[in-house]
């Protein structure tokens, strides 16, 4: 059984019970898992598995393939929508589909992982911002080795060369960024 501390970026229903969850982890990069039974009332898992939330998680490897079985998830702390806004749940998605686009599945992460730890933190106290949106591109682009500091090349663009494209989030997160900062 393997354990490590985790980030959860999606989930996916998979059958009338379960769920497919996939992390970003420190030790493992992205990791694809099913959690068995995790709709179902009273399941271990009720209340653990909501998106952002950051917990330390054991899971059995597959023989077969890339899903592998949850066994189990303490949350360590807890992604709240309404501390965050909708400006920030928009920029922490944003933040975390592009995170898992460019993490490794079954390699280490941990810069990744810690980047995306701590603006998932900074959501939670501060309001959202562009500021806090170019620095997290900017970060990224220097763990993946795609910075150019004469900046002639954005962020954007690096981040774009990886050749996964930048997630359509980002439009929604810089919408609610907009929308925010414009007032009423």
């Amino acid at each position: 059984m393997e354990q490590t501390p985790a980030i959860l970026l999606r989930k996916t229903s998979w059958s009338e019970t379960s769920l497919i969850i996939t992390w970003l982890t420190e030790k493992f990069g992205t990791v694809r898992t099913v959690a068995r039974g995790a709709r179902k009332a009273g399941n271990p898992f009720a209340g653990k598995l909501d998106l952002f939330f950051r917990a330390e998680i054991s899971f059995t490897l597959s023989r077969r393939g890339d899903l592998h079985t949850l066994r189990e998830a303490v949350v360590v702390s807890a992604f709240d929508v309404g501390q965050a806004g909708s400006a920030g749940f928009y920029l922490a998605a944003y933040f975390a589909e592009l995170s898992g686009q460019v993490a490794p599945s079954m390699h280490p992460a941990s810069e990744i992982y810690d980047l995306l730890r701590r603006a998932i933190a900074y959501l939670q106290q501060t309001a959202a911002n562009g500021k806090a949106l170019d620095h997290f591109e900017r970060e990224l682009c220097r763990i993946l080795g795609v910075h150019d500091a004469a900046g002639a090349v954005t962020s954007q663009q690096g981040l774009a060369s990886l050749g996964g494209g930048i997630p359509r989030s980002r439009a929604a997160a810089v919408s609610f960024l907009g929308k925010k900062s414009s007032g009423p």
